[in-house]
């Protein structure tokens, strides 16, 4: 059975609909994220800081390779997971790819408390959420599909990824 994958801005839901979709589908969840702090031994937040983006992007695309080879998963990504077009290519492979998309004012709801956020730590947080969503509208529209999250319970968000789901494992 394929991989239920989520792509999306930080903020957008992916790890909360990835766990309850986990739960209601009966099918284990991983996070690319989580892989990459397993095989590095570090947190997100000290990779940037002591290696950089580059860095960290290159070991997001190892974790993506781990990730796309497993079959039946729930799979999160990193927010930037779309930005090299390799990372998308192996996971719609053998998944069903989802972006989670939310306004830049509800991201900010979300996620403005949160300090481990490397990107966010920036004069104007609102502002590069809304300069960071126009650079990388062109990656989350490669999605299989897009699915707005703003105003929606966790539940509801899920509902609409398990019936999208299932009418495309019966079309294909």
């Amino acid at each position: 059975m394929p991989n239920i994958v989520l792509v999306g801005f930080m903020g957008t839901g992916k790890t909360s609909v990835g766990q309850k979709l986990a739960e209601r589908l009966e099918m284990p969840m991983i996070d690319t994220d989580h892989i990459i702090g397993e095989n590095s031994g570090m947190d997100i937040p000290d990779i940037f800081a002591r290696y950089g983006e580059t860095y960290f992007r290159d070991l997001e695309s190892a974790a993506v390779c781990q990730a796309a080879n497993l079959e039946n998963h729930i799979i999160s990504t990193g927010g930037g997971v779309v930005l090299r077009e390799s990372n998308l290519e192996m996971l719609k492979r053998n998944g069903v790819v989802f972006c989670l998309t939310a306004t830049p004012e509800e991201i900010w709801r979300r996620v403005g408390s949160e300090t481990h956020r490397p990107l966010l730590q920036a004069p104007n947080p609102l502002g590069k959420i809304e300069q960071m969503l126009t650079e990388r509208c062109p990656f989350y529209a490669r999605a299989d599909h897009n699915l707005p999250t703003t105003g929606l319970s966790i539940e509801a968000v899920t509902d609409k990824i398990v019936a999208i789901f299932q009418q495309t494992r019966h079309l294909g």
